[in-house]
């Protein structure tokens, strides 16, 4: 059954390869994660049709609030958090697709062995991980409003290096609430609604 559904994940792939389609978004950033005080602190660069842009977001999820960080001019703006925390982990009721070599299996080091999960979170999803460790690698995820969205993650670090990262800056905790009325449904509208 396994087999099958790798098959099928391939031959979907080779389906969906046969046209290219330029992207319609690309961003590319740093995130900081904090599972036990659900926090998240994300830097992007990103280009949209022929604008580029920049945002410095911080996720308070335990006080429902969202700052926008502006670090150059000093100045912070809050918003109402009303998305729901979803830790970086295999769900338990994911199903495993199968375990794979990335790269080579013909000598020492060529290789990153990974297994690849799949189930659903309100969309279908797709998380591959490192055996070891179960470091994320990949995500793939559907969502009704947004379609497919891709996730890679790069130079991962296991632990926080600067935990003040996942505070407001000095500047920010007066910050006014700005417009109640934009409220995120859910983390990716934070990005794809700018």
């Amino acid at each position: 059954m396994k087999q099958l559904a790798a098959v099928f994940v391939c031959l979907l792939a080779a389906c969906l390869a046969d046209k290219p389609q330029p992207c319609k978004l690309f961003e590319i950033g740093t995130f900081l994660y904090d599972a036990q005080d659900r926090k998240i602190r994300v830097g992007v660069l990103g280009k949209l049709g022929n604008q580029t842009f920049i945002h410095d977001l911080l996720l308070i999820y335990r006080e429902g609030v969202m700052y926008e960080i502006n670090d150059w001019n000093k100045t912070c703006k809050k918003w109402p958090l009303k998305a729901d925390f979803h830790p970086l982990a295999i769900p338990k009721d994911a199903v495993l697709l199968g375990q794979v070599v990335i790269g080579s299996s013909s000598g020492p080091g060529q290789g990153l062995l990974v297994n690849t999960w799949t189930g659903d979170i309100g969309g279908t999803y797709m998380m591959t991980v490192t055996e070891f460790g179960c470091i994320p690698v990949t995500t793939v995820q559907h969502t009704n409003k947004f379609g497919w969205i891709m996730t890679s993650f790069f130079n991962n670090i296991i632990g926080i290096t600067d935990p003040s990262k996942l505070n407001p800056p000095d500047f920010c905790p007066d910050a006014m609430t700005e417009d109640v009325t934009r409220e995120p449904a859910d983390f990716w509208s934070l990005f794809f609604n700018k």
